[in-house]
């Protein structure tokens, strides 16, 4: 005998072997033993052979019309066997009945299962439904099917390119234009972004990485509500300063300025005057709540997106000609030792006299003409030699803590997009010609602006600290390998900084943490000891630990994006003055950095060469959609030989230091000679290059 059995949703066929009551035991065609339960053994026959008997009414299932057996159905709950009889003939057989069995099985939408072989047949209303779900769902497969094949033949369907960054970054994996790619993909053999590239949908490597950005991090758009700069409403008392600020000149968030006060008298006071937005709106008020959603303003060449509305930084950024409110930190120094005797921070308005910028003066303002080696005909000359006096001494303060000096060996590199007179605040189309300059990091202006803002914010830290004010703090712990900056509300010492707490609060027309610290600031300043119980935010308030969260998002983001795009405008530089070789300095992993731009890439051949090996490198094509660049080494630049270095045995310390720092970073294997003279001993180190 033999008996049909359900097993977890198939129907298998086998010959019975023992039966129990609750049990039998059935041995497949496989010769597979198996334990089925009574009630899932739904059929029992003599003949035929049981592949035979499944073959068979598989075939036959098909034929069963399943409008027809719905209609043939009683209302009642009803055995597989009742309808092949009803639907075939009353003296239907095994096949036909397992047949049924098949069909009803199939069909959940027409007919529910209720278990042991029994259906109930489901209503009419529900029977229509699933039947349209069905035949969307067949026009959908359809559709996906046909585009596809468009997808494959190199044309894009519009509904895909409407979805394009959706389907690459955020995919709706149920949606018909996502599986429409991924099965254009899977038949082609062709990775995605390939694909759709090869379609048309990506016509400008460009306008993708922007467009990128702008889906992940602007869905609703860059533009602004309608919204007005509110008022400062109380009444600020104008300072003695002439304020002075120092910024490039395409920028237009001018946040902070300078004043020097008392020159020649013994006693200096150096101001640091920041814009204050702080002053017209606090927390949970329009303003701020466009603020807190941008966070930070987003830099790339030739284009920004600021944190503010054009209107509201015009309002408060600190141009020439205006009295602006400002918060000001004043710190008084002795002129000769400059020692710090006092500091004030004070709420006010500031003449700002003049904006000073960078790319005008920094080949005028050199340390030759700010230490008096040279003449200075500038404006605010005699206030810039002091401002860079103190910087110095206010960086060699810091170095000390620091315990090395700082090293600025890498430029700055500044990006100008050439565009048509008048496009200047249009976006970028990627098609504009890019020129790459560099400024050397640590210029005296950049000291000068550096140093005061270092100190602003690392004394505002420590008073924040004082009156018992929380804030938003930038904290590293020690300068070792792998020791990252991180964000808290209570101070702690900067080890790159080299300062005890520091603080970000001189930028707060371009950082939401800015604006944040400053109104802590503002409490400070009105309330002093008291002002705790006034700050918008108090101690361990968890608002605090939410905007540093997003904050360090955004940032990192918008960072990111910036150093990508820089990359973008880098390789469309090369292509643009036809560049096939560089210079480079070899880094780790086969990695290389350019000499005189923005790049770092690999390239074949650099594995094998030192960390620090100078090396010239072809360049090879260049992918503008993933930003690589085929490259490989051609020539090494340093000499790679082995050398020596030979010391008398009664050297100096730092003759051997002089001796081995010419030579440079070396392994070394000392050789003791045995044939000096009598009472001398001499040591040659043979030197080769380090790994």
């Amino acid at each position: 005998m033999y008996a049909l059995f359900e097993d977890a949703g198939k129907f298998l066929a086998g010959r019975v072997m023992t039966e129990a009551e609750a049990s039998t035991q059935i041995e497949l065609d496989s010769g597979k033993r198996v334990k089925v339960k009574s009630a899932n053994v739904l059929l029992k026959f003599d003949k035929p052979q049981p592949a035979e008997l499944v073959a068979a009414a598989q075939a036959l299932a098909q034929e069963i019309d399943l409008d027809l057996a719905w209609e043939f159905a009683p209302e009642a709950e009803f055995g597989f066997a009742d309808l092949a009889r009803d639907y075939f003939e009353k003296t239907a057989g095994v096949e036909k009945q397992a047949a049924a069995l098949f069909r009803l099985f199939d069909a959940p939408h027409y007919f529910r299962r209720l278990g042991k072989g029994n259906f109930k047949k489901a209503p009419e209303e529900i029977v229509k439904a699933a039947l349209l779900g069905i035949e969307r769902k067949k026009l959908v497969a359809a559709q996906i099917d046909t585009w596809a094949g468009e997808l494959i033949a190199g044309q894009c369907p519009a509904p895909v390119r409407e979805q394009l960054y959706k389907i690459l970054f955020k995919p709706d994996k149920n949606a018909a234009e996502y599986k429409a790619v991924v099965e254009a993909s899977r038949r082609a053999q062709r990775a995605p972004l390939d694909l759709l590239t090869a379609a048309g949908a990506i016509t400008s490597p460009y306008q993708f990485h922007w467009k990128r950005f702008l889906f992940e991090n602007f869905p609703k758009g860059t533009g602004f509500p309608a919204l007005q700069a509110p008022a400062i409403k109380e009444a600020l008392p104008l300072g003695e300063a002439q304020a002075f600020s120092i910024d490039d000149s395409a920028t237009t968030e001018i946040d902070d300025a300078l004043s020097v006060r008392g020159l020649g008298s013994g006693t200096v006071v150096f101001g640091i005057h920041i814009a204050a937005p702080g002053l017209a709106f606090g927390p949970d008020t329009p303003v701020d709540r466009i603020a807190r959603e941008r966070l930070s303003t987003v830099y790339m060449p030739g284009h920004k997106l600021t944190m503010l509305p054009d209107e509201v930084v015009q309002a408060y950024t600190l141009m020439a000609g205006r009295e602006c409110p400002a918060v000001s930190l004043y710190v008084t120094f002795d002129e000769s030792t400059l020692a710090i005797t006092a500091t004030e921070t004070r709420l006010e308005k500031v003449a700002i006299a003049a904006n000073l910028r960078h790319d005008k003066l920094d080949a005028v303002v050199t340390e030759a003409t700010l230490t008096g080696e040279a003449p200075a005909s500038y404006e605010f000359a005699a206030e810039l030699a002091f401002a860079f006096r103190l910087a110095r001494h206010l960086k060699a303060q810091r170095e000390v803590v620091r315990g090395k000096p700082e090293n600025f060996n890498r430029p700055d590199y500044n990006f100008k997009l050439e565009r048509a007179a008048g496009d200047e605040s249009t976006e970028p189309q990627g098609t504009e010609r890019v020129l790459i300059t560099t400024r050397q990091r640590g210029s005296p202006l950049d000291l000068i602006v550096a140093e005061a803002m270092i100190l602003a914010n690392s004394t505002w830290g420590g008073w924040l600290g004082e009156c018992g004010v929380p804030g938003i703090y930038r904290s590293q712990a020690s300068l070792a390998p792998g020791v990252k900056v991180r964000m808290g509300t209570k101070p702690a010492p900067h080890a790159g900084m080299g300062v005890a707490q520091y603080t970000w609060a001189t930028s707060p027309l371009r950082r939401y943490v800015d604006l944040v610290n400053q109104w802590q600031i503002i409490a400070c300043a009105r309330h002093g000891r008291t002002a705790a119980l006034a700050a918008p935010f108090k101690p361990k308030d968890v608002q605090l630990f939410a905007v540093i969260s997003a904050f360090d998002a955004a940032y990192a983001e918008y960072n990111g994006f910036q150093s990508g795009i820089e990359r973008y405008w880098t390789l469309k530089y090369l292509a643009q003055n036809d560049v096939h070789e560089l210079t480079a300095t070899v880094m780790k992993d086969g990695l290389v950095r350019a000499d005189d731009l923005p790049l770092v890439f690999r390239a074949v051949g650099a594995e094998a060469l030192p960390r620090g090996a100078a090396v010239r490198v072809r360049v090879g094509s260049a992918d503008l959609l993933t930003l690589d660049v085929q490259a490989s080494v051609v020539a090494r630049l340093d000499d790679a030989s082995a050398g020596s270095v030979a010391v008398a045995a009664d050297a100096e310390p730092d003759d051997v230091a002089d001796a081995l720092d010419a030579a440079g970073p070396l392994t070394l294997a000392i050789d003791l000679q045995g044939d000096a003279p009598e009472g001398q001993t001499s040591v040659q180190a043979e030197v080769a290059p380090a790994a």
